[in-house]
């Protein structure tokens, strides 16, 4: 597997690539990458697809608010189930929350199935990119995320898209 460091106004991020597809994503975890490891690639030697798909995360990450939905995610490494979830949460676009009912509710799933949707954004290979981070409790809490800084990163990437989070 390949990975980019990506360095954003949040911290450094990092793009994973095989082949044609983006096989996961990680939001900065305040530690600097590794960039010797020897599945790193430079700037240089990662293909114009890569390096655009990096220049739109800093861009996001700056403010400039970037929609995700076509990127080629290696679909593969999710279950079905997953896949349903994470292609609805392409749909949410920024500045937009939604609770895990209503993921549910799109997705035609019986009471309760608010909680298999929690689990699978909580797996999601790809935070930011599949945004998993705009999904709040029926009550208008912040739940967990798995993503390093918990739901201070949460925060941050709702504030940073002009979420309104405290309704009045």
């Amino acid at each position: 597997m390949n990975r980019l460091p990506i360095k954003t106004d949040l911290g450094v991020c990092t793009l994973l690539w095989e082949g044609d597809r983006v096989a996961g994503f990680r939001l900065p975890d305040g530690r600097e990458p590794r960039v010797s490891d020897e599945h790193s690639a430079e700037p240089a030697n990662a293909p114009e697809w890569v390096l655009a798909l990096a220049r739109r995360v800093q861009a996001h990450m700056a403010g400039d608010l970037q929609d995700f939905a076509e990127v080629p995610f290696d679909w593969e490494r999710v279950g079905e189930f997953q896949r349903d979830v994470y292609r609805v949460a392409l749909g949410v676009k920024a500045g937009v929350t939604w609770s895990y009912g209503q993921v549910a509710s799109a997705l035609g799933l019986p009471p309760g199935g608010a909680r298999s949707v929690g689990t699978a954004l909580g797996q999601n290979p790809w935070p930011l990119l599949v945004p998993c981070h705009r999904f709040i409790g029926a009550d208008g809490k912040m739940t967990g995320f798995s993503a390093p800084g918990g739901i201070k990163t949460k925060l941050k990437l709702l504030a940073l898209e002009g979420a309104q989070l405290f309704a009045e």
